[in-house]
């Protein structure tokens, strides 16, 4: 097929120094059907029959999985050419993109920089044209923060949507899309959650703008936010600024996330040090410390995310991060007080079990910058017709990395 050997020569030109992915099928092929003519990247925490399946750990370097995701057949049955699998951190477990045994994931915008994690490999690899989409997870923000830093589209459906065979004992983690465009992340999101792809009839909506916290951002990201603010309201839509605070989400998820990396079923001994310490931090918790930390987290993103939501506004509009893309060595430690800041748009989003995505707003300093709109349960459909609005302006939208023809 023509259209999946022009990819696997882009693979073959541009990886060896992004890096996004970890094992490539030269045998892939589509088919005919709804996703035919499309190629798809899956990162490494999915299965994906007689493909590696690492999960960015050395306790599973060796493993082949024996069959596809429920995501996954779901996108083969429809026609796309699975390319491979994508990097990521240990048990998806960081922001930016870096394991102990595969090289680092560069942003195809600059090398050097994070294309931000957990899903970076499959973001890079749709930023730089080695796939036409990528299949991520997001937990706490893990599809819409390397969207953001890689200058594409990055969709988190409500939970349940899209279904899975593993099990993430928080109930927080879902699978999600990311593509050049929203129309694609739409077909593939359709394809994957068996829904018709559909879009609704444009109207005017009260959209809440969350462009200030008390933790601060990065000026860029704050200016992203206020753009995007300002099309959206020269379209007719009704702009009301919104408090957002993410701190006891934070807090609580701190608790959570150690919780759900200790029921990973491996010695902790074998992971990498900063995984293992966190793991045995997990384990070393009791049932009351995980309830309490989840309450509280589940409680403050009510109010932040789902009170406004109920209380009459159609949409959110937030930057998608705190912090511009950076250096990797400069990535914020997993769970730390500058990781706080950097995810503070995405994690309430997570525990409020809302859809959401992140668009491309333009370039700071030659560098991808992202906005998130969130949207109410179960209604991707009208998020992403709001989505494909601002989209369509000028300044928004994927642009293709330089030196990469």
């Amino acid at each position: 097929m023509a259209v999946v050997d022009r990819y696997l020569e882009a693979i073959d030109r541009l990886d060896s120094r992004i890096h996004a992915y970890v094992h490539v099928d030269r045998g892939a092929r589509g088919s005919e059907g709804a996703l035919g003519g499309m190629t798809v990247a899956v990162k490494d925490n999915i299965p994906v029959a007689g493909l590696p399946w690492t999960d960015g750990s050395a306790v599973w370097r060796d493993r082949i999985a024996e069959q596809d995701d429920f995501a996954v057949a779901r996108v083969r049955a429809a026609g796309a050419a699975i390319l491979g699998k994508t990097n990521l951190p240990e048990l998806a477990a960081a922001v930016g993109t870096t394991n102990a045994i595969f090289p680092n994931t560069n942003n195809p915008w600059r090398e050097g920089i994070t294309p931000g994690g957990s899903s970076g490999g499959s973001a890079a690899a749709v930023a730089a044209g080695m796939a036409t989409v990528g299949i991520g997870t997001d937990m706490g923000g893990s599809i819409r923060i390397p969207a953001s830093c890689c200058g594409i589209v990055g969709l988190r459906p409500s939970p349940d949507r899209v279904p899975s065979r593993s099990v993430d004992p928080a109930g927080l983690s879902v699978i999600g899309q990311l593509a050049r465009t929203v129309a694609d992340v739409r077909l593939l999101f359709s394809v994957m959650a068996a829904d018709a792809p559909q879009s609704t009839n444009a109207k005017a909506c009260r959209i809440g703008v969350a462009d200030t916290t008390a933790l601060g951002m990065d000026a860029a990201c704050v200016d992203a936010c206020k753009r995007a603010a300002d099309v959206l309201e020269a379209a007719g839509h009704h702009v009301e600024r919104i408090a957002w605070e993410s701190e006891e989400v934070a807090a609580g998820y701190a608790v959570v996330r150690r919780a759900s990396m200790a029921s990973f079923p491996a010695d902790p001994a074998l992971f990498a040090p900063g995984i293992r310490k966190q793991v045995e931090q997990g384990r070393a918790l009791g049932a009351i410390d995980y309830f309490q930390a989840f309450e509280s987290a589940t409680t403050a993103a009510h109010q932040v995310v789902l009170k406004p939501l109920l209380a009459g506004f159609d949409f959110l509009l937030t930057p998608t991060l705190g912090l511009v893309p950076m250096q990797i060595q400069d990535v914020p430690p997993f769970l730390s007080e500058p990781y706080g800041l950097y995810i503070q748009f995405v994690l309430p989003v997570s525990f409020a079990h809302t859809p959401a995505v992140s668009l491309p707003a333009g370039l700071h300093d030659g560098l991808p910058v992202g906005v998130q709109l969130v949207g109410r349960s179960g209604r991707e459909s009208e998020l992403l017709d709001l989505a494909e609005q601002l989209e369509a302006v000028d300044g928004f939208g994927y642009q293709r990395p330089p030196g990469l023809d």
